[in-house]
């Protein structure tokens, strides 16, 4: 099984969170899901799956700024495409 390429990270603040999925859609390698889990106010909050690029495009979209997004210098090779 190949290994997925992880460029970048994010940090999600959920508590901030209000679950409008405006990231969801905006991610262009689709590395975004809504969690089950449920923030301090019961909206769920998106969680990063492995693969992501550091791009930005859900800094961009989140009216709440619940993003913050860090680019690696040299990609991270998952074995296996989980951590």
């Amino acid at each position: 099984m190949s290994g997925v390429e992880i460029r970048g990270t994010l940090v999600i603040d959920g508590e901030r969170c209000k679950g409008c999925e405006l990231c969801i859609p905006a991610c262009p390698p689709a590395v975004l899901r809504m969690s089950e889990a449920r923030n301090g106010s019961g909206y769920a909050y998106p969680e990063l799956l492995p693969g992501c690029t550091g791009c930005g495009a859900c800094l961009m979209v989140c009216p709440d700024f619940c993003f913050e997004v860090y680019r690696y210098d040299e990609p991270i090779v998952l074995e296996g495409g989980t951590p």
